[in-house]
């Protein structure tokens, strides 16, 4: 598993149909302090990278005055992204081999939101599959690269 935590000031998802005509669905936004998660899935993830990356979203110490999500009740938007595991190395054209198919990712994906809001954060998310537009501002900026074994 993989992700991309951006610590930002406010954030908005919105999903778009396949219609130019029909307007964007609000996903959700926020105002504030809080972080913007990009996880992506490979095939071999299970439920101890679910563990494992629920826990780093909460606890990592990178908000304002090195406190977590968690210790501040940040809100964090999650959001499916798998060509994080685009390999480059050959060629114009990425490859996807490495990332999970939609019937093994979208659960995954599902977990870790799910066990976020366990802890008790308010989650945003888009929608699995879908064709999104992702605002924010990067606060810092700070990024971190989050992978599980």
């Amino acid at each position: 598993m993989r992700a991309i935590v951006q610590k930002v000031t406010g954030a908005r998802v919105e999903i778009l149909d396949d219609s130019s005509a029909t307007p964007p669905r609000m996903g959700g936004e926020f105002e504030g302090e809080g972080l913007v998660v990009l996880l992506g899935i490979t095939h071999e993830d299970g439920d101890s990278a679910v563990e494992t990356m629920a826990r780093k979203i909460c606890e990592l110490r990178i908000l304002d005055d090195e406190k977590s999500a968690l210790e501040k009740n940040a809100p964090v938007m999650i959001i499916s992204q798998f060509t994080l595991y685009a390999d480059v190395r050959k060629g114009r054209r990425p490859s996807w081999n490495k990332a999970a198919p939609g019937p093994v990712a979208e659960p995954l994906v599902q977990h870790v939101i799910d066990r976020v809001r366990e802890r008790g954060l308010t989650v945003y998310e888009g929608e699995f599959g879908a064709h999104m537009q992702l605002s924010f501002t990067n606060d810092g900026p700070m990024t971190i690269l989050i992978e599980t074994e």
